[in-house]
């Protein structure tokens, strides 16, 4: 049997596997990324896990459509969430997010609940910052875990 690629010449299923293959290898090679030193990012809208070991959520509004069931929070953490004027300036714009990094950075360094969550991550061997945003590679919750890493070492 024949399929198509994604540029729409035809191919295999072997060919079709192999590439099936690369994308779950990419999938891995994120994962990992995602997740290091016990602290993991993820979309509050992902199923839980054992996994995750202790959840927190870093978001300041609650996550839309969610229940707190459904959730599986260990705490909800908005103190640590950017301020509702930084959330609103940066509206996840891929453009504005190195500077959203700084301005966030500066808002944790004067932020005293940041010792609460060192104090989680130093008790709870796996520990899942849980956010809302669409995008992975662009929220806030990636910065919170690399200032949490750094801070850590």
């Amino acid at each position: 049997m024949q399929t198509r690629n994604l540029n729409g010449s035809p191919h295999s299923r072997s060919n079709g596997l192999l590439l099936a293959v690369r994308r779950l290898l990419t999938f891995y090679e994120h994962a990992s990324i995602m997740e290091y030193m016990g602290i993991a990012i993820k979309r509050i809208y992902e199923e839980p896990a054992a996994s995750d070991g202790f959840r927190v959520l870093v978001d300041r509004l609650w996550p839309r459509g969610m229940t707190k069931e459904r959730a599986a929070l260990d705490l909800w953490l908005k103190a640590v969430s950017p301020s509702p004027s930084l959330r609103k300036w940066f509206g996840h714009d891929p453009a504005k997010f190195a500077e959203f990094q700084a301005r966030y950075v500066a808002e944790l360094d004067a932020n005293t609940a940041v010792e609460d969550l060192r104090c989680i991550c130093a008790e709870h061997p796996d520990v899942t910052l849980l956010y809302a945003a669409k995008d992975p590679q662009v929220n806030h919750a990636l910065v919170l875990r690399d200032y949490l890493n750094e801070s850590l070492q």
